[in-house]
């Protein structure tokens, strides 16, 4: 099974003008026209899987009106992969029924025409812009064939199909992007066998072979060295190193292009690695989590800046303010918080984090990121298995910071926080680090810590703790006190 339930999965229906039946989209062809099967789980594999923190659906139906002689000439429906037969049924029947079933059908419709460059509200010094990005992102998407996939390249890395399954990585591979978790991978070298992680991708050769590309952990980004004929500033540094995004577009001379090309650049924060994307493959939505953006504020995030937007709503129903950016390992708009947003991240970031790749088990998302720190591949596996991790440098509302255990509670659909390891015995001393509010917001229990300071305790800050010796000197002192002086 998948990590994530096939009820969050989503695929395309089509439906042709004058028809009442729908099949499932897989492609488009040469000629723009969308590719389909029939909607049995039997073709599952072929399905064109969309992911809601990628651009699967933006691109292909950006591809698909730009080359449709009539864009109009079919419908097409957004419905969960779960119970695909009967969802593209009631779907049909309900295409039959009038004002009626149109009503029933607008909760699931796709509106092609937010997907046409208006041209003529371009301003006139960016219309050249336009034009120029409309002509060059003529080109098909196509999600790869899994039958063309060579799985012993795979198993030599010690990588296994039902694994990649297992925690939701294989979807995101057909779709042309890395996955979204750190592999254990372990490559022989002759005698020897290196047990390391890495995130993993295909990639198409020249002469258009499918390779598997192994993003390895790096210590640091390279950022003095040239990265495909680009020399980073000092200011493009602090930028990398501070937000993992570049902050404008560059040229850049990729592998098997003859042309320099335009590209956002940012870097993969699960490894360090510096990764670039063409500009003219992210689309720029109309709208963000309910904000509208005007032309202005689509030239600002198509040339890599940022954008703070206030107002946005979540699916919770909460509004929240949050910086985005483009972000090239995403291949999409991110979202940055920190200042006045640090509440609405604790909010948000679990279902509202842009292009986050979370996890989720049962029905607590695991995220990439917890109170401002960044869980790696390894503590995001663990909290999936039912395990404890140790995060340092958590920040509060209040914006003090604590360490803290972290693991899942199932019961609850929630991750719950200790001063000590859960997985331990209790009367094991807690780390003094630990933050002594932790028991009481997770239990609702105190303790003599919380009861003796009315303050949190900061990051490096030790709580006293008296010595069995001493607390039985003073309870006999008191004893002493309470019986007074024989006379």
């Amino acid at each position: 099974m998948d990590v994530i339930p096939k009820d969050e999965q989503q695929v395309l229906l089509a439906q042709e003008k004058g028809s009442d039946r729908m099949n499932v989209v897989t492609g488009l062809d040469e000629n723009g026209k969308p590719k389909t099967v029939a909607p049995k789980v039997k073709n599952e594999p072929e399905f064109l899987k969309l992911d809601k923190h990628g651009n699967v659906l933006e691109n292909f139906m950006a591809n698909y009106v730009r080359q449709a002689k009539d864009p109009t000439y079919f419908g097409f429906f957004k419905v969960p992969v779960g119970n695909i037969e009967a969802n593209a049924q009631i779907l049909s029947e309900m295409s039959q029924k009038g004002d009626v079933g149109k009503e029933f059908l607008n909760d699931y419709r796709v509106d092609t025409a937010q997907y046409k460059i208006a041209k003529e509200q371009v301003p006139v010094e960016n219309k050249a812009k336009v034009e120029q990005s409309s002509t060059e992102t003529k080109q098909e998407y196509k999600p790869i064939d899994e039958s063309c996939i060579d799985w012993k390249q795979l198993e030599k890395l010690g990588v296994s199909r039902d694994a990649l399954l297992k925690n939701g990585s294989l979807d995101a591979m057909l779709n042309w992007r890395k996955t979204p978790v750190l592999i254990p991978i372990s490559p022989k070298f002759d005698d020897i066998t290196l047990h390391t992680q890495a995130r993993l991708s295909f990639h198409e050769t020249a002469d258009g072979q499918l390779k598997v590309a192994i993003h390895a952990i790096q210590k640091q980004p390279e950022l003095d060295r040239p990265f495909y004929g680009n020399t980073f500033s000092k200011e493009d540094k602090k930028n990398l190193l501070t937000n993992g995004n570049l902050g404008r577009t560059v040229e850049l001379k990729m592998p098997n292009i003859d042309n320099p090309v335009r590209a956002f650049v940012s870097v993969d924060k699960l490894t360090n690695e510096l990764v670039a994307f063409r500009s003219d493959r992210i689309r720029i939505p109309s709208e963000i989590k309910g904000v509208k953006l005007n032309e202005e504020q689509k030239i600002i995030l198509s040339e890599g800046r940022a954008l703070y937007l206030e107002g946005m709503t979540a699916k919770s129903g909460n509004t929240f303010n949050a910086t985005v950016q483009v972000n090239a390992d995403k291949r999409g708009i991110e979202f940055q918080f920190d200042g006045a947003s640090k509440q609405s991240q604790k909010q948000t970031q679990s279902q509202d984090s842009g292009n986050q790749q979370n996890q989720k088990i049962g029905d607590v998302k695991i995220p990439n990121k917890l109170g401002g720190v960044e869980l790696s591949g390894k503590d995001q596996s663990t909290l999936k298995e039912g395990g404890v991790i140790y995060v340092k440098g958590l920040v509060d509302k209040k914006g003090q910071q604590y360490n803290a255990y972290v693991q899942v509670n199932n019961k609850k659909g929630k991750l719950d926080f200790f001063k000590w390891n859960p997985q331990k015995s209790q009367t094991v001393i807690p780390d003094n680090n630990a933050k002594t509010q932790v028991a009481v917001n997770s239990e609702g229990k105190t303790n003599e810590a919380t009861k003796q300071s009315s303050e949190p305790i900061k990051s490096g800050q030790v709580q006293t703790t008296r010595k069995p010796k001493q607390e039985t000197e003073q309870k006999q002192e008191l004893q002493k006190k309470s019986k007074g002086v024989k006379i």
